[in-house]
Parts: structure tokens; sequence; C-alpha cells
């Protein structure tokens, strides 16, 4: 995804679709619109979605070609379906079947594994408004520029090698990336370094979750959580199932559910593990979906606004 607008998705990673959309060309220009990767401009119908290509700084070129379309259609991962997906999940859960009335058509996105990597990084500890703010910023200091639209300039996401530069890190500390700033420099040079670059982390597609879990660990500033985040939305793990606090508490409140193997409080790697599993075995080889529909409702409840913020303890650990 370019960057220089907002997004209209429930959180990263994922957007809300009606569940009988269809993909469209576009019929005329940007405004109104939001964008993704690599220049498109889409709106969405009750039934359909359109969408408009750009190419350079030329403007509004008109339909997309097949290639293009089938680019959104794998952005957008139009191939699963959501209504089978959504009937399944209602039928082995009636907590599901509840929910799920009110947030027909939650997608996850098939993103950019750098792209996906680097903003999970930032999301340690953060809120869904700063991490936007940061990779934002992160992307109009490293990235190429793309275009300009109705006078916003979109930027592409940096490459491995921007952002393995020397200096990268004290750059990323004055955009107010704190702490975060050594894990994204870190992770960039230990993928270059020691794992030959880009196709390491592509490949890893094909690799099985439990092992590229485990790779994915390896990287400074990745923990259980964001590991299980970038397995999902950019490795085809869509069994992957992202914990944290809100999945944490939807799991005890709604599922009646405690750890087993640990005396833990909160999350954990060894309680994330079990968690994941029960929902695994619960919902199936798309658990991570459904969990998205679920993370995505309890956002939205009004208990959420109602709640004071948590004290927290100030953490350089991207495990939580």
């Amino acid at each position: 995804m370019q960057h220089g607008a907002s997004n209209s998705s429930f959180f990263p990673g994922t957007v809300g679709l009606h569940p009988l959309s269809t993909l469209r060309a576009a019929p005329g220009p940007s405004s109104g619109f939001w964008t993704v990767f690599p220049v498109w401009t889409l709106t969405q119908t009750e039934e359909q979605l359109y969408c408009t290509v750009y190419r350079g700084d030329k403007g509004w070129v008109g339909r997309p070609t097949p290639e293009e379309l089938k680019t959104v259609y794998e952005y957008f991962q139009l191939d699963v379906s959501l209504a089978q997906l959504y009937h399944h999940w209602s039928s082995v859960d009636p907590h599901f079947e509840e929910v799920a009335q009110k947030f027909q058509g939650v997608r996850l996105l098939q993103q950019d594994p750098i792209e996906c990597l680097f903003s999970f990084i930032c999301s340690s500890n953060n809120n869904i408004a700063r991490i936007t703010g940061m990779v934002e910023r992160l992307c109009e200091a490293f990235g190429p520029r793309l275009i300009q639209l109705d006078d916003v300039t979109y930027h592409g996401f940096p490459s491995l090698q921007a952002l393995a530069g020397p200096e990268v890190e004290v750059q990323l500390r004055t955009l107010g990336l704190g702490y975060r700033a050594r894990y994204v420099s870190a992770s960039a040079r230990a993928i270059l370094e020691e794992q030959g670059g880009l196709p390491w982390l592509q490949q890893l597609r094909k690799v099985p979750y439990e092992e590229t879990h485990k790779a994915l660990c390896t990287l400074p500033g990745v923990g259980t959580k964001v590991a299980d985040c970038i397995c999902l939305m950019a490795l085809d793990k869509p069994q992957a199932v992202p914990i944290d606090v809100h999945m944490w508490q939807i799991a005890q409140r709604d599922y009646s559910w405690h750890p087993t193997t640990s005396q833990a409080k909160g999350p954990s790697p060894q309680a994330n593990k079990e968690l994941g599993n029960f929902f695994r075995s619960l919902w199936g080889p798309y658990a991570g979906w459904a969990q998205a529909v679920l993370f995505s409702a309890d956002l939205r409840q009004p208990h959420r606004a109602q709640e004071p913020p948590a004290k927290r303890r100030r953490s350089t650990d991207p495990e939580v």
C-alpha cells in the first residue's frame, strides 16, 4: 500500500467489504475514494467494488488491465468466500454467530511482507492512530515518491536497503518511532546481511506455519504476536491467530478459556500458543480470519470508550 492518505481498514491488515462485493473498473477520477498499492483508488457499493489505476504522474488513465485487476483481487483475497467462512464459524461457535450479524465482510488483506513486517514492528505498545502516523512519516522520509493526486503526495514503502543505512535509527527517532527505531534498522540489516535479503522473507510463504513463525521471531523487534500478524497478513498463513490483551480478554470473557500450561495472567509466548491452538481447533484453517472479526467487533464495543486507559509499564519488549 502506498502512503499519504488514510485507509478505512478496521486495523492494520483488514478491510470491511460487503460479502457480495465484486470488482469493477471505476467510472471516474479519485475524489472521495481511498487508495491501495501501487496507485489505485477504490470505492464500494453494496454489491461491487470499483477501482481505477494511476500510472506515473499522468493522472487518471481509465480501465485497469486484466493483470492490474488480478493484483487487486489478490490484495483483497477475493478468491476466499467470506459467506462460506462465516457460515462455518457460525455453525461451530454461537458467540461468533451473534457477533457476525453486525460485522459482515471483514476481510484480511494480502500485504507486502516488508511493509507488513515493519508496520507491525511500529505497532509495539502503540495505538492505531500513532502507528498510522509513524508509518506515514517512515514512508515520506525513506520511501519513493509515487504520484500526487488531489494535492496529496503518495509514497511507496521503503526498501530494505533504505532502512538498513547507518544513520537510519537516528533519523527514525527524530520521526517519533522511539525505541522501535532500533528494531526497524536492525531487522532490515539482519534480513540483508544474515538471511540474504528479500527472497528469504518471500519464500516463507511456502514454509509451514510453525517454521515460519520461528524464523520471524529471530528478527529484532519481532515477538510471538508480531510474528503471527506477519504470518496471517503477508505470508499465506490463515491459521495464524495473533494474541494480544484484547484476544486474551475475549477468550476469558466469551469462551471461559484459561491457560492450562502456565500460570500466566496475561499474554506470554507459551500462553499465546495455547490460546492460538484453542481458536484453531474451534474455527479451523482460517482461524486468523475469524479472529479479525472478533477483534474488530471488540474494538467497537461501548465499554472500550468508557474504560480508563490502563496504566502500562514502559517496555522495550516487543513480545506484548
